[in-house]
């Protein structure tokens, strides 16, 4: 399923253009730890702020507009906090990354983790709760409209979301839904992120890094056009392709890129999870995580959802029904 073209366990490095799901960035380098900004080494993001702000500007959920718009000091004086903040980061990544009771690879083997069969097993049941979803497509966030900082990456309404958590915060709506999914994702230890990510037919995602390494990125493959060998992923220069009711497990600090060059869309469940480490560097990683869940921007993707959600809600009174 992968065909490495890279040294396994390379480091990725801290530079690098980037994007979390809830405020990503230019990877460790390239964002802060406490808001928006340039960074240190490339463009983007942090792990805690988008590369607007809280304040900044943005499509908004679903072409709202931003929140509040355009810099102020605040955005200057967080850009500041930003370029002290990621050396630091930078610094607690690697001790991170060395104390991983997991590969470090840019592939790990789906036997990581125990829950991957349960969820493949039930991929047809989660399948069909998807086929529901899609009915309302046109309707569904794209991801930048959720998330500001994914405009780095992506800027059109080819890569369209349907969350059902991110650090701390459920979708009760869309869990509701997606029962069987739901349950299923409740059953996964360390989940911090979880949601249908849609690839519209000849989208392509361009090269970025994730924020963190303390957690890993799941994939099972749903809906996957043929012929599927069109449609892959490219992670630390090895690629892999999705195949319907297969999972794929990696690690999005390398550098990663994906596309899908089929004339339909393509569906995987997307999860991130906490990677295992010894102590104290679990101990440090879950505090970030947690600390992330309660940042301004995490804070503002939520109100963006639920701003999404209540139109979406009212969309779905005002259609005929059968």
């Amino acid at each position: 399923m992968t065909t490495p073209t890279a040294p396994a366990g390379a480091d990725p490095g801290p530079t690098g253009r980037g994007s979390s799901v809830f405020g990503g960035g230019s990877g460790v380098a390239g964002g802060g730890v406490l808001g928006g900004g340039s960074g240190v080494a490339g463009g983007g993001s942090s792990v805690f702020g988008g590369a607007s702000g809280v304040a900044g500007g943005g499509s908004g959920v679903a072409g709202g507009g931003g929140v509040v718009g355009g810099g102020t000091a605040r955005d200057r004086a967080v850009d500041v906090a930003n370029q002290v903040g990621a050396r630091l980061l930078h610094g607690l990544e690697r001790f991170v990354v060395r104390s991983s009771l997991v590969p470090t690879t840019p592939f790990l083997p789906t036997s990581t983790f125990d829950w991957i069969p349960r969820l493949e097993a039930s991929w047809r049941t989660i399948r069909a709760e998807l086929d529901e979803v899609l009915g309302w497509q046109d309707a569904l966030p794209n991801f930048q409209d959720i998330s500001l900082d994914q405009a780095s990456i992506t800027d059109d309404d080819g890569w369209k979301t349907y969350f059902f958590h991110a650090y701390g915060f459920r979708s009760e709506a869309n869990c509701e839904r997606c029962p069987r999914t739901a349950e299923l994702l409740d059953s996964i230890p360390g989940l911090t992120t979880a949601f249908f990510s849609i690839l519209a037919p000849g989208k392509r995602i361009g090269a970025h890094r994730g924020p963190w390494r303390g957690v890993l990125r799941y994939h099972l493959a749903l809906k996957v056009p043929e012929p599927a060998s069109a449609a892959g992923i490219s992670v630390g220069g090895e690629t892999a392709h999705w195949e319907e009711g297969s999972s794929l497990l990696f690690d999005d600090g390398y550098e990663h890129h994906a596309w899908n060059g089929t004339d339909g869309v393509r569906v995987v469940l997307f999860a991130d999870v906490i990677r295992p480490l010894r102590p104290p560097a679990d101990q440090l990683n879950r505090a970030l995580i947690w600390a992330i869940g309660r940042s301004p921007y995490v804070q503002d993707s939520k109100a963006r959802h639920e701003a999404w959600e209540a139109r979406f809600q009212e969309l779905r009174r005002r259609a005929p029904r059968d």
